[in-house]
């Protein structure tokens, strides 16, 4: 996912912020209660850290902070792209560039603090106790996007909450937070996927 289709979102969603403070959004259709991601994959994000293990070299092991440019640089290998990149598939490089000073190498990589790739965070704007980005995880729901951000204000209009699907296109759906969080409505709960927008509107009454 590009930075261009992002912004698209974006403004999407933005205009989507606005027109639901003014109940226009009401005809959107619910979020699917189930939307699971079995086979996704964790993604490399700027900030990671990453513990890069070289067997039987542990002159050549480090810990290492992905650069916000989205590289890393270790021993012998300088300049490295792990940002949107698995865990495995960075092993496989550094592996290739280390080849040419150690007769096969063999590393392994993990990640130890999550940020998580920018395309797949989940975003939470609007009326949010602390609006956010949070990294994405598997069978995550509405409810644990929500305690991360803190539950609504109490100028918000949960139930005019708008769902902004990235992995379709920027898709909406409506979601009902006040019923979730504040009636503990569990019926409200829906799956999150990797790169959705969730966005709360301030009530007008």
């Amino acid at each position: 996912m590009n930075v261009k289709t992002l912004l698209g979102w974006f403004g999407a969603a933005a205009t989507a912020l606005a027109m639901s403070g003014c109940g226009s959004l009401s005809g959107l259709p619910p979020a699917p209660k189930v939307a699971e991601t079995p086979d996704h994959r964790y993604l490399i994000g700027a900030l990671d850290s990453i513990n890069i293990v070289v067997w039987r070299n542990a002159d050549l092991s480090s810990t290492v902070t992905v650069r916000p440019d989205g590289r890393i640089s270790t021993p012998l290998v300088e300049d490295v792209l792990a940002a949107g990149r698995s865990p495995a598939d960075l092993a496989r490089d550094i592996e290739a560039k280390l080849g040419k000073y150690i007769r096969d190498p063999v590393v392994t990589v993990v990640v130890n603090n999550f940020q998580g790739s920018f395309s797949e965070q989940i975003r939470i704007i609007g009326e949010a106790t602390r609006p956010q980005s949070v990294p994405y995880r598997q069978n995550m729901t509405l409810l644990d996007v929500m305690i991360q951000a803190g539950g609504l204000t109490e100028f918000a209009d949960g139930n005019a909450a708008v769902l902004v699907r990235g992995t379709e296109q920027g898709k909406q759906y409506s979601v009902r937070l006040k019923d979730l969080i504040k009636r503990g409505d569990i019926s409200a709960n829906v799956d999150v996927k990797p790169g959705d927008v969730i966005i709360v509107p301030q009530s007008w009454f």
